[in-house]
Order: C-alpha cells, then sequence, then structure tokens
C-alpha cells in the first residue's frame, strides 16, 4: 500500500502538469483569437474565444466632463463591433497583442491581455474541451 501511495503522489503533479501545458497553449490561443480577431476586423475569429454569456465591463471617462461612466459589452456587441472594423483602424505598427496567463485552476483561467490602447483582464472557462472567455475587466491606457 506504501508503494501505491508513493507512486499516485510522484505521478499527480506530472499529469496536472501536462494538463496544464496543453490548456496553457490552449488559453494563449483564445486570447490570441480574441486579440488578432479585433485588429483583423475577423469576428469569426472573435465569436470562436467568446462565451456566448460573455460580460466586459469598464469605467470610461466622458470626453466632456470627465467623469466615469460604466460600460457594459456583450459577446454579441463585441462581436459585431469588431465585423464593422473598429480593430483595423489600429495601424499594425502600433498593435500589440501581449497574453499573460496569471493563474489556471481546473477548468478556470485568469489572464492578462495587453493591447495597444488598453489592458484586459480575462476570465476564461473550459467548455466542452475548449476555452472561452467569459468575463473581461478592463481599462483604457493613458494617452501619450
Amino acid at each position: 500500500m506504501k508503494r501505491l501511495c508513493l507512486f499516485l503522489f510522484l505521478c499527480i503533479p506530472v499529469l496536472a502538469q501536462a494538463q496544464t501545458q496543453s490548456d496553457s497553449l490552449a488559453i494563449i490561443a483564445t486570447a490570441m483569437n480574441y486579440m488578432e480577431g479585433w485588429y483583423t476586423g475577423d469576428g469569426d475569429r472573435m465569436a470562436q474565444a467568446l462565451h456566448p454569456e460573455l460580460a466586459k465591463r469598464a469605467q470610461l471617462p466622458n470626453p466632456q466632463n470627465g467623469a466615469l461612466s460604466y460600460n457594459h459589452m456583450t459577446a454579441d456587441q463585441l462581436t459585431r463591433a469588431t465585423r464593422s472594423g473598429m480593430g483595423t483602424r489600429t495601424p499594425e505598427a502600433r498593435q500589440q497583442k501581449d497574453a499573460v496567463i496569471l493563474d489556471i485552476f481546473g477548468n478556470t483561467a485568469s489572464v492578462k491581455a495587453i493591447m495597444a490602447d488598453w489592458v484586459d483582464y480575462m476570465h476564461m472557462m473550459k467548455v466542452n474541451d475548449e476555452w472561452k472567455i467569459v468575463n473581461v475587466l478592463w481599462e483604457l491606457k493613458p494617452k501619450s
């Protein structure tokens, strides 16, 4: 019995590491679909990254008085904005597409995505063996 317990103790971290490695690649691929889909205006690629119940939120300053107002986007709204080409307005030389996995636990992950004009903090969930973005909290970068 002691040998079996030792064997299981030694094997579990290896199995967990292998799952995390493949999940890490899939999580980064999901973040890249989101970022590159935005910049290229590829609504299908954006939609592939999003969970249908996506909530993307920010507090944005009012251009007239600077007061912060709450902004909320759904998966459908973000996909339509992508298809309209809003992201294609960012010149390729300015495009930033950096994704950092902050944490993975089971079927959930937190990812920081740094783009040209803002930073997104994403919550992802593994659904039917695919990683999907469920929540995004974002903030504009200061104008330089």
